[in-house]
C-alpha cells in the first residue's frame, strides 16, 4: 500500500452550487492532498457534477452512496477510506462554507508539532466567531456546547465537523466504537477519542451565518441528539470500559457452552429499560460493592497473593486491585470478558473458562473470590462450583464470596425495578438469568460450604453494606 500524507474528506447533499468553488479553493491552497466527496445521491446533481470535475483533476476522488444514509454515516466512510488508503492525516469539513479552507494551515501547523492527535476548529474560543447568526440559532449552538460540557465532560467543540485526525496516532479500532450515524457522531467520536486518551488541540475559527446553503441540522435532528447525549451519559456511568479500546486478548475457550446466556446480560443495552437497569446495578457496584470487596480482601489475603475471580463479570470492581494482587479472571461469557479487558489492562491472566471444570492446575491459587454469581445456580451446581474452587486452591487458601441474602436491599430493588419495566416497558421480560438460591443465612453458608471441604471462616450481613450482600469467607480444610 502506498502511503499518502493528506486527505480531506468533504460530506455532500444537495451541494451542486458551491462543490466547484470549494474545489478551487482547495487546489489554490498548493498542498500535496488529495480531495474525497462522499454524495449522498443528491437530487440536484451533485455527483454527476464532481464526476466531471475529477476527470480533469487526479487528485479528487468522488465515492457515491444510494441515498442519505446520515452526516455520522458519511463520516465512518471517509475515515474508512483514509485508512485504507494509507493516508497519514486526515481532514473533514463541511461544503457550505461554514468551514473555510483558509483555514486548513492553522490545523496543519498545530497537527505538525506532534502535539495533537486530533485538531479541531472551535467556534467557543472567541466571542466573535458566530457573526451574523440568529439569537435563536446562536442559543441552540451554546446550549448544545454546554450539554456536552456538562454530560460528557468534553471542554472542546464537539459538534462540528471542521476536524484534523493524525491517523498515525489513532487506532482504527476507535473509530469502530461509535455507533452515531447521524450528527451525534460529532460528539460520541470525539467522546470515545478522549476515553482513549487521544490528544486534543483547537485552534479558533469562525462561522459566518450560512449564506451558500441551508442548514440540514432540523429541530428534530437536534432534538434526537440531545436525546442520544443523555443516553451516552448514562452509559458512561453504567458501563464506561465500553467507550474504551480492549488493550489485550482474553484467553479463549471456543468450544464451551453457556447455557445461561450471560452473554445476553453483558452486551449494551438497546432499550430504556435495559439501560434503567444497567444503572442501578452498577450504582450498586461502584458505590457499595467495591468499596467492600476491597476491604474483605484486604483483610483476607496478604500483598501479592495470587487470586481468582471465578465468574469475573465486567470487572469494574476489580480495576484498582492489580496493585496489591496477581488477579486471573475468568468468565464463561466472551462479551464479559470483553468488558474486562477494558477495565482491567493490568490483570495476571483473563481467561475464558467453565466454572465446573476451571482450567487450572491443582493448589494454583492462594484464594478464589466472587459477586453475585453463586445465587443463580441450584445447590447442587453450587457444590460442584465450590468443589472446584478448593481443587485449585492450596492448602488453607480462602474462597470469599459476595452473595445475596433472600432479604437483601439490592434483591428488594432489583424486584421493584424488574416488576415496573415489565408494566412501563412491555417488551422487557428478563434482564439476567434467574437467581435460584438466595442465601438464607450462616448455617446455610455453612453447610454448602463443608460439603466442599470448606469451613466457614466468617459470616457478615448487616447495615454496614446497607444490607446489600452476605459476605462468606471460607478455608480450605
Amino acid at each position: 500500500m502506498t502511503t499518502r500524507k493528506l486527505l480531506i474528506f468533504i460530506p455532500t447533499y444537495n451541494e451542486r452550487d458551491n462543490v466547484g468553488r470549494m474545489c478551487r479553493e482547495l487546489l489554490d491552497l498548493g498542498l500535496e492532498a488529495d480531495i474525497l466527496f462522499v454524495d449522498d445521491n443528491s437530487p440536484d446533481g451533485t455527483a454527476d457534477l464532481l464526476d466531471e470535475l475529477a476527470k480533469n483533476e487526479e487528485r479528487l476522488r468522488v465515492m457515491r452512496r444510494p441515498g442519505k444514509l446520515g452526516i455520522g454515516s458519511a463520516h465512518q466512510d471517509g475515515i474508512a477510506y483514509a485508512y485504507d488508503n494509507g493516508y497519514e492525516r486526515l481532514i473533514t469539513m463541511d461544503c457550505d462554507f461554514t468551514h473555510s479552507p483558509s483555514d486548513i494551515p492553522r490545523l496543519l501547523a498545530v497537527s505538525g508539532t506532534g502535539e495533537a492527535d486530533v485538531v479541531v476548529g472551535s467556534r467557543y474560543i472567541n466571542k466573535r466567531s458566530l457573526p451574523g447568526w440568529s439569537p435563536s440559532r446562536r442559543f441552540l449552538t451554546m446550549f448544545g456546547h454546554f450539554l456536552t460540557k456538562t454530560l460528557l465532560g468534553l471542554p472542546h467543540d464537539a459538534s462540528g465537523a471542521f476536524r484534523l485526525y493524525d491517523l498515525r496516532c489513532i487506532d482504527r479500532e476507535i473509530f469502530k466504537l461509535v455507533t452515531a450515524t447521524s450528527y451525534s457522531f460529532f460528539f460520541e467520536s470525539l467522546f470515545i477519542l478522549v476515553n482513549n486518551k487521544c490528544a486534543i488541540r483547537e485552534i479558533p475559527i469562525v462561522l459566518p451565518a450560512r449564506t451558500y446553503g441551508h442548514s440540514k441540522l432540523t429541530l428534530a435532528e437536534a432534538s434526537r441528539s440531545a436525546k442520544y447525549l443523555a443516553t451516552l451519559s448514562l452509559e458512561n456511568w453504567a458501563a464506561p470500559e465500553r467507550f474504551r479500546l480492549r488493550g489485550r486478548d482474553p484467553d479463549d475457550a471456543a468450544d464451551l457452552i453457556d447455557p445461561q446466556n450471560w452473554d445476553a446480560y453483558w452486551v449494551r443495552k438497546n432499550s430504556a429499560g435495559g439501560l434503567v437497569y444497567d444503572v442501578i446495578a452498577t450504582s450498586y457496584r461502584k458505590l457499595f460493592i467495591k468499596r467492600n470487596l476491597q476491604a474483605a480482601l484486604g483483610r483476607t489475603f496478604s500483598q501479592g497473593a495470587r487470586l481468582l475471580h471465578a465468574g469475573c463479570g465486567s470487572g469494574q470492581v476489580d480495576a484498582d486491585l492489580h496493585k496489591q494482587f496477581k488477579i486471573t479472571a475468568a468468565d464463561i461469557s466472551p462479551a464479559a470478558l470483553d468488558l474486562y479487558c477494558r477495565n482491567n489492562p493490568k490483570a495476571a491472566s483473563i481467561r475464558r473458562a467453565d466454572l465446573f471444570a476451571l482450567p487450572f492446575g491443582d493448589g494454583e491459587f492462594d484464594g478464589v473470590y466472587n459477586l453475585g454469581v453463586m445465587e443463580h445456580f441450584t445447590g447442587e451446581e453450587i457444590g460442584l462450583i465450590l468443589s472446584e474452587m478448593r481443587r485449585v486452591l492450596k492448602p488453607g487458601g480462602m474462597a470469599v464470596l459476595f452473595w445475596p441474602h433472600a432479604r437483601a436491599s439490592s434483591v428488594f430493588v432489583l424486584k421493584v425495578v424488574h416488576f415496573a419495566m415489565r408494566r412501563v416497558f412491555q417488551k422487557i421480560s428478563k434482564l439476567h438469568p434467574d437467581e435460584i438460591t438466595l442465601i438464607q443465612g450462616r448455617e446455610q453458608a455453612r453447610a454448602l460450604l463443608e460439603a466442599a471441604g470448606f469451613a466457614l471462616e466468617s459470616y457478615a450481613f448487616g447495615p454496614k453494606d446497607i444490607f446489600i450482600q452476605a459476605v462468606v469467607v471460607g478455608r480450605t480444610t
